[in-house]
């Protein structure tokens, strides 16, 4: 298929894939235009400096991020009822509309570690997503808020980063691409039993600890022999032999 993006739309692409794989400090304008078949002249023609191409990426990326974000959201509700639906993580997300090979996730995870506006507001969107992802989760019967719910969907959105900001290192222990098809079939599962089995069980009690709340494990109550049945009762015997 023919290339139909425009010449700077190709090199604010190829920068992103470059500042994904290199990070963004070490790629100089020279290794763009080279990336995107263009001179270097050319590629501050368009942007005037790294800076402004970098900035120019980030809220690319935003767009796209936010894009993605709504399908994970959809209408607002989500339904985790079925033990075998998706999990609706990020990962699923970006393999189901992102082409294999693409650098936004890699994009993503020097984003979520900068330190820059870019990079705190797209964390404070996903936090938000996670927040609203957890109420409807508590709406639907299917997940406790927990005592600190704020706490609790910080956990559960660092739970899913960290296939991000890990992937190299998740990829090496299970050997599989945690973001691929296959590592997405294989994390799915687990990820599903470790939410069924504890964000549905109600929090304990303020300075109680989860084994004294639950107490000890309810012991099955022995075994009764079965009363003997009743024998039926006699007759008097006759007095004097008369009936």
């Amino acid at each position: 298929m023919p290339d139909d993006r425009t010449t700077r739309a190709v090199i604010r692409d190829e920068a992103l894939r470059l500042f994904a794989a290199q990070g963004p400090e070490a790629v100089t304008i020279r290794q763009i235009a080279t990336a995107a078949g263009v001179s270097p002249g050319l590629v501050v023609h368009h942007f005037r400096s790294k800076d402004n191409l970098r900035q120019e990426v980030d809220q690319y990326v935003l767009a796209v991020f936010e894009g993605l974000l709504s399908e994970l959201t959809g209408d607002g509700t989500v339904s985790f009822e079925d033990a075998g639906a998706a999990t609706g993580t990020l990962g699923e997300i970006f393999l189901e509309h992102l082409p294999v090979g693409s650098p936004l996730p890699g994009y993503l995870r020097r984003l979520l570690l900068s330190d820059t506006d870019a990079g705190r507001g797209l964390f404070r969107r996903l936090y938000a997503v996670s927040r609203e992802t957890l109420d409807a989760l508590a709406e639907a019967g299917a997940a406790s808020r927990g005592n600190d719910p704020q706490v609790r969907a910080a956990l559960l959105l660092v739970n899913d980063l960290s296939v991000f900001l890990l992937r190299d290192q998740l990829t090496a222990v299970l050997g599989v691409d945690p973001l691929s098809a296959a590592g997405l079939a294989r994390l799915g599962p687990e990820l599903l039993s470790i939410y069924a089995g504890g964000l549905n069980a109600d929090p304990p009690a303020p300075g109680i600890s989860p084994d004294a709340a639950s107490g000890p494990a309810p012991q099955p109550a022995p075994e009764q022999a079965p009363h003997p049945a009743p024998e039926p009762a006699q007759a008097p015997e006759a007095v004097g032999g008369q009936p």
